[in-house]
């Protein structure tokens, strides 16, 4: 009895031609029936932002053998989005795999992440998903340090699952040999930014983003100590952004919307009901 391959989606952020997407496709032919869709140029920092107002297009492209492979105008998200609705026509691929990633995307950097923004969109679709990504920005990284991991992981997702609402953020270290595998929390960590302000030739002023990586988080339960310390970092992510430990705080607040408005204002009380009145969508 022939068991049926699993179908594998392939996106990515720094485009289609990149060198991590390269090493992510032939790891995947190991597992599975792979189709690539992907940027036809590079959207780093992109975060999950999609094209709305202008024309989005995706013609198939041939560039390794066996392999569905499509390049989009859009962004990582809209990757994403075209594949299941027009290229596997609603029916969902067994997972969605992104990157790898010129780059890291631990702690914070997983909000701006086109990588993660496509993996994450991958999971509000229902499809088990994981980003990786690999301590290396240089455009002739040597990823095979990167190989025997993320065919490790992805078929233990393929194996288990993923819970509802959840995907997998995955990070490898610049280094000689990864030691292992630990899974983590995301390290409370931040960007110290700022923009240097520089001059084109016609005299006009603009703007460079620089920064510092900063992390005050000692923990060595972290994706950075990870990192760090030589282990690939495994941090499971969910999309439901909701501060769930805040609700009974706020459940407590009185809203007097209006009081200072006299009677023209109306009093809402947020007692876990209804509102009376419609808040407002964002």
């Amino acid at each position: 009895m022939t068991l049926k391959k699993p179908t594998i989606l392939i996106v990515n952020d720094d485009g289609i031609t990149a060198p991590g997407i390269k090493v992510l496709i032939e790891e995947m032919q190991k597992i599975g029936d792979v189709t690539v869709v992907a940027p036809d140029s590079p959207q780093s920092g992109m975060g999950h932002a999609i094209t709305i107002g202008k024309p989005l297009r995706i013609d198939e492209v041939h560039l390794y053998p066996n392999v569905k492979m499509y390049k989009c105008s859009g962004t990582p998200v809209d990757c994403v989005k075209l594949a299941v609705n027009r290229i596997f026509k609603g029916k969902l691929p067994d997972i969605c795999v992104s990157g790898i990633n010129h780059g890291l995307n631990n702690s914070i950097n997983v909000l701006y992440s086109g990588t993660m923004s496509a993996a994450v969109e991958g999971a509000i679709e229902g499809i088990p998903s994981i980003g990786f990504s690999y301590d290396d920005f240089a455009h002739d990284a040597d990823f095979d340090l990167c190989r025997p991991f993320v065919g490790a992981i992805t078929r233990e997702v393929l194996k288990n699952g993923l819970q509802k609402g959840t995907l997998l953020n995955v990070n490898f270290p610049n280094v000689n040999q990864i030691k292992g595998i630990k899974i983590c929390r995301q390290a409370n960590a931040k960007w110290a930014e700022e923009f240097e302000e520089r001059t084109d030739p016609y005299n006009r002023h603009y703007y460079w983003l620089t920064g510092v990586f900063k992390s005050d988080d000692q923990g060595e339960d972290t994706d950075v100590w990870a990192l760090k310390n030589g282990f690939a970092s495994i941090v499971p992510v969910q999309f439901d952004m909701t501060a769930h430990h805040a609700i009974p705080e706020l459940n407590s607040w009185a809203f007097e919307v209006g009081k200072e408005q006299g009677e023209h204002g109306k009093h809402l009380k947020n007692n876990g009901q209804t509102f009376e009145s419609n808040p407002g969508l964002g």
